[in-house]
């Protein structure tokens, strides 16, 4: 997107990016830091918030409204968490929040720290406009790693009779409006094998061996899909996705290993049941398992569920797109490959929206940015939100 004739942002909307920036979210952190920041300004300027923490309570969901008691309601959500940068040839430094050639530098300064912190810093401008609707802010932990935080916050909203109508998620879209995502299911199986020197292989079961049958199916059912499943316009890769994408096992080379871990993962379609193809897996498994286990009862396959972010697809005429496109200045949409938490929002009932600023092509990178201009794109959005959104709210 040309960005040349675009304005800078306002210095609180660029410092409120900044401060964020510089705190350390890394999803396996904590992030309290963060959370507390933002709840103090919040407190400060008499918003009234609720905060959900984990098990651990190292990591807590922001839940805060402007206007408490009004109709309707629009969220605004971002996920608090990013991914590490370890490994990554960063020339800058990652927390440093460094502003140099029209662009913010920093880890989650895409994804998504600079649109959170462009919402926070229009706090006083919706407190003094007197909004006739709800306005929330829906601030989690832990998406990058499952979408954990926006599951809880979500269960939460419906304990406390909570139901707003409208959700924006801000992550990058390059402030296009996103009304399709596919989904992110991912599982760990572990495979139990039984070990005997490597010149004892019949008195064995090869955990290693077994793992590569299943993984060979998860193969074999991504060319499936990938020769077969009908397209669906609008994705850089118009199906759905299977792969493996994280195998461990063995101890030494004259050691039958006794054990092997993989993970593989299912980006499926809008309309597309990943559990029905997990379970094609699973047969596959079970199947092995008697010829293993009639060496050793013990042995065979565990499976876990890591990751549930479910696919997302809404009509351009939903509520939160027209929204949306109203507030960017464009009759144009898009579809997005990555996973959000658009669907988590969407199946609790709210019309959702993916729209925030930055591009996914500088996000999860080394010397990650958002530009000047997408910020202050953003922030004429959510600046619009004022004069905009009573019509499409319902008054």
């Amino acid at each position: 997107m040309d960005d040349t004739a675009a304005p800078i942002p306002s210095l609180p909307a660029l410092e409120w990016a900044r401060r964020l920036v510089r705190l350390h979210t890394v999803s396996s952190q904590s992030n309290l830091a963060l959370i507390e920041t933002i709840a103090d300004e919040l407190r400060t300027l008499g918003v009234p918030l609720r905060l959900t923490h984990d098990d651990e309570r190292r990591k807590a969901n922001l839940f805060a409204t402007i206007g408490e008691g009004k109709p309707a309601g629009l969220v605004l959500s971002g996920h608090t968490d990013t991914v590490p940068w370890d490994g990554q040839a960063w020339t800058r430094e990652p927390l440093g929040a460094e502003v140099a050639d029209g662009r913010l530098y920093g880890r989650g300064s895409a994804d998504m720290k600079g649109y959170i912190g462009a919402v926070v810093a229009q706090t006083r401008h919706w407190l003094e406009a007197d909004l006739p609707f709800a306005l929330h802010y829906a601030f989690t932990y832990d998406e990058e790693v499952g979408g954990f935080g926006a599951k809880q916050l979500v269960a939460d909203l419906r304990d406390a009779g909570l139901a707003p109508r409208l959700c924006i998620v801000g992550e990058p879209t390059e402030m296009v409006p996103a009304i399709a995502h596919k989904g992110v299911y991912r599982w760990r199986c572990r495979v139990r094998g039984h070990a005997a020197h490597s010149s004892l292989t019949p008195q064995a079961v090869n955990a290693v061996e077994a793992a590569a049958k299943v993984i060979a199916r998860i193969s074999g059912l991504a060319d499936e899909l990938r020769d077969s499943e009908p397209r669906q316009a609008g994705f850089d890769v118009p199906y759905t996705t299977a792969a493996v994408c994280v195998v461990e096992g063995g101890i030494a080379d004259n050691v039958v290993p006794e054990d092997c871990r993989f993970h593989y993962e299912v980006r499926n379609l809008p309309g597309v049941d990943a559990e029905a193809l997990h379970q094609r897996v699973l047969a596959e498994a079970r199947a092995l398992e008697p010829a293993m286990q009639a060496v050793d009862a013990g042995t065979g396959f565990r499976f876990e569920s890591i990751t549930e972010m479910p696919a997302f697809r809404v009509p351009p005429e939903e509520p939160a797109v027209r929204l949306a496109l109203q507030l960017a200045g464009t009759t144009r949409t898009t579809h997005v490959a990555f996973g959000t938490e658009a669907g988590i929002f969407q199946r609790a009932g709210i019309s959702t929206v993916v729209c925030g600023p930055g591009s996914i092509t500088q996000a999860h990178q080394a010397d990650e940015f958002v530009s000047l201009a997408q910020l202050a794109r953003c922030e004429a959005f959510l600046r619009g939100i004022t004069r905009d959104g009573a019509a499409l709210l319902g008054r």
